[in-house]
């Protein structure tokens, strides 16, 4: 026989998530809908839990003989309920003497680098995220512009970026570090955080690309001539003005063609190239905290 009952410690529903029989129960009537099966239903309070903060990044998981306690299941449902969540990438399953499991919240490099997965796995061009991103970053400075607490909150921030490439435009590495910088501080300033989290992912993906200046710099040592740094920075000082303005239009219009430039998102090799998430590194290594 299977489990007969889900249930919490305390045998009733609760704001964490908690299972219960009502919870069981009203699933019963749903005609040819199928009810979750327990292990399911188990890994939807877990995830509840560590997504809304009650675990913690890096806590440990209740151990086997707690979890069946608490939910009033099998052993063999709380084991598939665990692996549902380490194939998310929320826990990690520790085998051996020590045991037990630990716990990963979600980051945005995590959600970047399964979203690479999924375009590399449909064969998605390289240019095509190019694309992508000369798209959705001057809508990203259009708002920095638009806001009206940018001179507090988007503007230091830029000008502080916009410092140190100065500062570094002799420097090839230095440089592309703080033009990077300056990006992030116009998407990051954008007061939208889905969409924040979004251009993120893709830039995250982008820098990771062998076709990148940031991969071509930092791996095969390959540097924008003084030109270009000098092309860039100029650019740079333009959209900061535009910003600060609050002129939403030029501001927008300006990272548009800069982002354009045939020279700043370039591609290594011929275009026909596919978007790889593995540069980014396995499971393992997604879920650290971005520093």
């Amino acid at each position: 026989m299977g489990d007969k009952s889900v249930k919490s410690a305390n045998g009733r529903g609760s704001s964490n998530g908690d299972l219960s029989g009502e919870a069981v129960a009203s699933t019963a009537g749903m005609g040819q809908m199928r009810q979750p099966r327990l292990a399911e239903m188990v890994a939807a309070v877990l995830r509840d839990r560590i997504v809304g903060g009650v675990l913690a990044d890096g806590d440990e998981v209740a151990g086997l003989d707690k979890l069946v306690k608490e939910f009033g299941v099998s052993p063999p449902s709380v084991r598939e309920a665990l692996r549902i969540l380490e194939n998310e990438g929320l826990i990690t399953v520790r085998r051996g003497n020590v045991g037990g499991a630990v716990v990963h919240r979600p980051t945005a490099e995590a959600a970047a680098y399964m979203f690479g997965l999924v375009l590399q796995t449909e064969r998605v061009p390289v240019t095509d995220l190019v694309e992508a991103l000369a798209q959705l970053e001057p809508l990203c400075t259009r708002l920095c512009a638009a806001r009206t607490d940018r001179k507090r909150q988007v503007v230091p921030g830029l000008k502080i970026a916009l410092r140190d490439s100065e500062r570094a435009l002799d420097d090839a590495v230095a440089f592309e570090e703080a033009c990077q910088q300056f990006h992030r501080r116009l998407v990051e300033g954008c007061g939208n955080r889905s969409l924040m989290l979004m251009v993120s992912a893709f830039e995250r993906l982008w820098h990771e690309q062998q076709q990148g200046w940031a991969h071509r710099v930092s791996v095969l040592h390959e540097y924008p001539d003084i030109q270009l740094r000098q092309e860039g920075l100029e650019a740079h000082v333009a959209l900061l003005a535009a910003v600060e303005e609050g002129d939403a239009v030029r501001a927008e219009q300006l990272a548009y063609e800069h982002l354009r430039h045939p020279r700043i998102r370039a591609l290594a090799d011929r275009g026909d190239s596919t978007v790889r998430a593995g540069a980014m590194g396995g499971r393992r290594s997604l879920n650290r905290k971005l520093t």
